[in-house]
């Protein structure tokens, strides 16, 4: 048996079904190709509402265990032309290209998300219609009157160590309720597919304890830290010595394309790119060693060893990773 996963027609909702097939398959172009009804995800009209379902990547089922696997699968009209809610499509031209492949683009990506009351949507430990006391103590922290949420985030955590999602780490985070994982770092479009597949696992755990999982990148406003999924990135090049020039130059053209970047990089961003909470205004580009509140940071050890990587801290929480990830190695590579 086998669970198909895909985006639904606002983008952001994961959609899944499961059929069974008669033995076990490594290999996604092994697999079927499949279908349902796009019209009741508002991606087809109902007169033709057919919608493909192409297998991309395959991982263990941590839900039904065994032989069984989770599929992650792009969307095409009967034709074979990607639909338009497809970013993985375009994306895939991206790093199939062979300047892009030729660099082995490595990528990180901290997925930060909050956890919600069911039935009030408030944050999770919240007092209700009310607030917990300020910010401070609760990043990383530990304790019934700090940390809300840590069974699901644990369960989270081992369920994508089963199915073989390259999760590198979970941590509290700064506003009480919300938590981040980590996926990486992984090669090219796999880091993206990782990422839906990770958010797909976690929605389902989050589903069965009663709880919402929100990706909105201000879920409250005020004086409480926003949700991103800072993106960081490395190709061949800046691992290599001589790398941290390469790295300056490609932050340079990422400040050429800053507003097309800001456009593509989540909805609702404009809330949590303020300026302040550890975020640059999302109106202008800067860039620092170190520097948290920039919209990309180069690390300490970057600086030191002449070569690394850096972070786009731009990206909302409810970033499509097919589209961010392929837009910075698009800018970085494909535009220099």
């Amino acid at each position: 048996m086998h669970g198909n996963q895909r985006v639904g027609g606002s983008g952001m909702d994961i959609r899944s079904k499961a059929r069974t097939i008669s033995g076990p398959v490594s290999d996604p172009s092994k697999l079927p190709k499949w279908n349902y009804d796009g019209s009741s995800t508002d991606q087809a009209p109902g007169i033709d509402s057919e919608v493909m379902l192409y297998p991309q990547a395959i991982f263990k089922d941590p839900f039904r265990r065994g032989n069984n696997i989770l599929v992650m699968c792009d969307c095409y009209t009967p034709s074979g032309e990607a639909i338009p809610t497809n970013k993985r499509f375009n994306a895939a031209k991206i790093f199939n290209n062979p300047a892009v492949a030729s660099e082995e683009t490595w990528f990180g990506i901290e997925q930060e998300y909050t956890l919600l009351q069911k039935e009030v949507k408030w944050p999770l430990g919240w007092p209700l219609g009310g607030f917990p006391g300020p910010q401070g103590p609760y990043y990383c922290a530990i304790g019934a009157e700090k940390a809300f949420g840590r069974d699901i985030v644990d369960a989270h955590y081992k369920a994508c160590l089963y199915a073989g999602v390259n999760i590198s780490g979970i941590n509290g985070e700064v506003m009480p309720g919300q938590w981040e994982f980590q996926i990486g770092p992984s090669v090219g479009i796999s880091a993206a597919d990782e990422i839906w597949i990770a958010r797909y696992i976690l929605e389902r755990i989050t589903e069965i304890s009663g709880v919402v999982l929100s990706l909105d990148p201000k879920p409250i406003e005020g004086n409480w830290n926003g949700a991103g999924a800072h993106t960081n990135y490395s190709t061949k090049s800046m691992r290599s010595p001589g790398g941290y020039e390469i790295i300056k130059k490609a932050i340079g053209h990422l400040e050429k394309r800053h507003d097309v970047h800001i456009a593509a990089y989540g909805e609702g961003n404009s809330r949590r790119l303020t300026g302040s909470h550890e975020t640059a205004s999302m109106d202008i580009f800067k860039w620092g060693v170190a520097d948290r509140g920039a919209s990309v940071r180069v690390g300490r050890d970057t600086e030191k060893s002449g070569k690394g990587y850096f972070e786009d801290r731009r990206p909302a929480s409810n970033m499509d990773p097919y589209i961010v990830t392929s837009m910075i190695a698009e800018t970085t590579i494909l535009l220099d």
